[in-house]
């Protein structure tokens, strides 16, 4: 019973995300259409949109949009950018005393140390599963990786010489590490692995 109602929930708040993104995009749309129509009115100081209101409403659309990609996407990265474009319109916009200014520059700075030193190399993957009997040269050519291998040896030869040498039992979610790179068991059929999902480090 807990399973189900945790499985509803999970559902539920999948729908919700998607709905609130889906409105968020719609306004952005819309605001993206209306400020588009009245660009001529930027020379009048007197008239909204002045250069001031656009700035604001640039810097309002473009946060609007990352939080999309958060909502979405749900990783550190999407987070970090986020909260970069909300500090620096307080700072480009809001005009505040030079150690608001200050402060905010600090909080950028920290933001990026942040992410330099705290986050893993993994947090921000670009995942693509493949077949378990793909050759190893041919992934490695497709996504630009350097998976070691020895003549025409496959995806699930080198996961299951890795597992072997960390005593990991096959099993789906089961990884291994390699440099710049991870591989992850996908799928698998009567005890065999057949799909495995190729895990690149971004940065």
């Amino acid at each position: 019973m807990r399973t189900i109602i945790a499985n509803l929930l999970k559902k539920v708040t999948e729908l919700l995300e998607f709905f609130i993104a889906l409105m968020l995009s719609v306004g952005i749309i819309l605001l993206c259409l209306r400020l588009a129509a009245s660009l001529i009115y930027i020379p009048n100081l007197e008239v909204w949109p002045n250069y001031d209101d656009l700035l604001e409403l640039c810097f309002n659309l473009i946060i609007g949009v990352e939080l999309i990609r958060m909502v979405y996407y749900h990783t550190p990265n999407t987070v970090f950018e986020v909260l970069i474009f909300a500090i620096a319109r307080q700072i480009i916009i809001d005009h505040s005393s030079i150690w608001g200014n200050l402060i905010g520059v600090c909080a950028i700075a920290v933001l990026f140390a942040t992410r330099k030193y705290l986050f893993c190399e993994f947090d921000v993957p670009s995942e693509t599963v493949l077949r378990a009997s793909t050759k190893v040269k041919t992934a490695n050519k497709l996504l630009d990786i350097h998976l070691p291998y020895e003549d025409e040896n496959t995806l699930r030869d080198i996961i299951l010489k890795q597992m072997e040498k960390e005593e990991i039992n096959p099993a789906v979610g089961a990884c291994v590490y390699f440099p710049k790179c991870g591989l992850r068991v996908a799928k698998m059929n009567n005890g065999k692995i057949s799909r495995i999902e190729v895990i690149r480090a971004i940065h």
